[in-house]
């Protein structure tokens, strides 16, 4: 599936799997889908991680929009692409990796944390700003910082729960991303799928909560 930025307003959660095997990649994907889940990333630093998101790519065409995250260097986003990764996240912004991005018209979801490092991936041509670690400044972060950057769209990252997602769209956060609270090493390696599942659930509704009070 293709990444579409207007489903991405209406649902805006992204999550993160971080070092998945080949063997509980579908238990994965197919709980986080079934929870009605639309936005996946598999990081880089998965092992074989080109090979799973080329595959599930594949597999999840019409239900899962897959993209590929810690993307580093223009290399890996070009290989990242080349097996079908739909976006590209990063931990923080690399300039060639945005120019390639631009160039190909992929969204990049660069991270960043200071007004400065924020202002500059977006200049650079961010679809949108990862705040990243968002858990280290909170909520208020962002409230401050969409005081001057009003325009530009910021993603919370690192410590999101369901209890401070009110919060943070409140406080103008565009997105939010999960992951090792949900994805974690443990559920996946041990097939607990139902509990990634029952997560999502809690999470998607959670933001759709919001969302709807706010339309």
């Amino acid at each position: 599936m293709k990444f579409d930025s207007e489903l991405f307003k209406r649902e805006p959660v992204l999550g993160i799997v971080r070092g998945v095997s080949e063997s509980s990649l579908e238990g994965v994907f197919n709980s986080a889908r079934d929870a009605g889940l639309k936005f996946l990333e598999i990081t880089l630093n998965t092992d074989h991680a080109l090979r799973l998101i080329e595959s599930s790519v594949k597999k999840y065409e019409g239900s899962l929009c897959i993209g590929a995250g810690t993307v580093r260097t223009q290399e890996q986003a070009e290989q990242a692409v080349a097996s079908g990764a739909q976006f590209l996240v990063s931990p923080a912004l690399n300039e060639e990796v945005a120019s390639y991005c631009r160039n190909q018209v992929v969204p990049y979801f660069p991270g960043a944390l200071t007004p400065s490092e924020i202002e500059k991936a977006w200049q650079a041509g961010a679809t949108m700003v990862k705040v990243f670690p968002a858990s280290q400044w909170g909520p208020q972060y962002f409230r401050e910082i969409k005081g001057p950057f009003e325009d530009i769209p910021l993603m919370a990252v690192g410590g999101v729960t369901t209890d401070n997602i009110p919060a943070y769209f409140s406080s103008g956060a565009s997105a939010v991303a999960v992951g090792g609270s949900v994805f974690s090493q443990s559920r996946m390696v041990n097939g607990e799928y139902s509990k990634i599942h029952d997560d999502l659930k809690k999470i998607l509704f959670a933001v759709k909560k919001f969302l709807n009070t706010m339309e």
